[in-house]
C-alpha cells in the first residue's frame, strides 16, 4: 500500500511537471535563487511551479545511498528461533518456534521484501494450544524524503497492514523501529521493534509493548544465515 501511494504521487507530479512545462514554454526562464528551500526552489516568480527543480528534486530523492545498502547486505536465507511470551506472569517460561525467512532486493536496491514461514503455538477454537503454520511478509526501505528507515509487515494470523519507522545505529548496528498496533477494534498497543546486527551471519530482532506506560519484552527472533552456526 505504502509502495502503491508514493508511486501514484510520482507519476501525478511527474505530469503535473509535463504540463507546466508545456504552458511555460512561451515564458522567458528565471533560474531559482541560491540558498531557498527546496520548495522556495520549486516555485518561479508569481509561485507558479518550476518543472525543471521539481524533476530535479523528484530524481535526487530516488537514489539510493548507504541507508539502502545497510538493509541489501542482510539479503539471503536465515533460519530462526523464535520466543514468545503470552502469558502475563513474569516468571511463565517462553513458548518457542522455529521457522525460516528469505530476504531479497527489489526496485533496483530501493526495497527489501522479507518472506517468512514457520510454526506457531497458538489456541485453537477450543481453547487447546497447537503447532499452526505461520506466513509473514515484510516490505523495508529508507524513505529519502522523510529521512527515516520505513517498513510494512503482513501475515496469516490478522488482516491489517502494520507500518513502521525508524532510525538506524551505525556504531552498534542496530535498527529501532517505532509502530501502533490494533490487535483489536479500540485496543491500540505502541510497540519498538529492535533488530541488532551481531555480525553478517547473525542478528537478534526484539518486540516491545508498551502497557499503561510500561514496556515489556514480549518477543524475540534469533536469526542465523542458512548453513551457519
Amino acid at each position: 500500500m505504502r509502495v502503491m501511494k508514493n508511486f501514484t504521487l510520482s507519476v501525478t507530479i511527474f505530469f503535473a511537471a509535463v504540463i507546466a512545462s508545456a504552458s511555460f514554454a512561451q515564458t522567458p526562464g528565471t533560474s531559482p535563487a541560491i540558498g531557498t528551500s527546496p520548495a522556495a526552489a520549486m516555485s518561479a516568480p508569481g509561485g507558479q511551479p518550476n518543472p525543471q527543480e521539481m524533476m530535479k528534486q523528484m530524481m535526487e530523492m530516488s537514489k539510493l545511498n548507504e541507508n539502502h545498502k545497510v538493509l541489501s547486505s542482510l539479503d539471503g536465507n536465515w533460519n530462526y528461533t523464535l520466543k514468545f511470551w503470552m502469558n502475563p506472569d513474569p516468571n511463565a517460561q517462553a513458548q518457542q518456534s522455529k521457522g525460516t525467512a528469505t530476504r531479497k532486493t527489489i526496485m533496483g536496491g530501493r526495497f527489501v521484501v522479507m518472506d517468512v514461514t514457520g510454526k506457531m503455538l497458538m489456541p485453537d477454537e477450543t481453547g487447546k494450544a497447537k503447532d499452526m503454520q505461520f506466513k509473514g511478509m515484510g516490505i523495508e526501505g529508507y524513505d529519502n524524503v522523510k529521512q527515516k528507515f520505513v517498513g510494512s509487515w503482513i501475515d496469516n494470523m490478522g488482516t491489517g497492514i502494520s507500518s513502521s519507522e525508524g532510525t538506524y545505529d551505525p556504531a552498534t548496528k542496530t535498527f529501532t523501529f517505532t509502530s501502533e498496533v490494533e490487535m483489536t477494534p479500540g485496543m491500540k498497543t505502541p510497540v519498538r521493534e529492535v533488530l541488532k546486527v551481531t555480525d553478517k551471519d547473525h542478528m537478534m530482532f526484539e518486540w516491545y509493548e508498551n502497557h499503561g506506560g510500561q514496556e515489556k519484552k514480549t518477543m524475540e527472533i534469533a536469526y542465523t544465515r542458512a548453513g551457519k552456526k
